[in-house]
């Protein structure tokens, strides 16, 4: 008899947890990667790296490496940045400085233009060196 019971417990808490599972993020959502903007003031620079603070927090914002483009950003600037947030740094694809310039860097997610390596060509025909 404690066997029916445990049985069927066992089958209605199965049961009522299936909604929970369904209700649960999509797999293909999960790799759809998403464009965010973030604004902030630039704390730091090394190289092309830079730590972007908007009171709340910050994060490491990675441009691209210098063998494909120098990035020349300031402590005090103020930056709004479209990416992604991946692997504890931000990906920018493209920044908006406080004087409305902007710096296209890729087109959005996925391979950067860089991910051939250090000898690959850009789009402009040109070697990273």
């Amino acid at each position: 008899m404690k066997k029916v019971i445990f049985l069927t417990l066992t089958s209605i808490f199965m049961t009522l947890s299936i909604p929970q599972v369904l209700a649960r993020t999509k797999i293909g959502d999960l790799q759809q990667n998403r464009e965010i903007t973030i604004s902030g003031t630039i704390k730091s620079v090394v190289g092309n790296e830079f730590i972007l603070d908007d009171g709340t927090g910050q994060v490491i914002v990675y441009t691209a490496p210098r063998w494909w483009q120098k990035f020349n950003f300031s402590a005090g600037e103020r930056v709004t940045v479209v990416g992604e947030y991946d692997d504890d740094d931000f990906d920018a694809f493209k920044i908006t400085r406080e004087d409305g310039s902007v710096i296209n860097i890729r087109s959005g997610p996925g391979r950067p233009p860089w991910s051939g390596g250090y000898r690959q060509r850009d789009s402009r025909g040109n070697s990273g060196r």
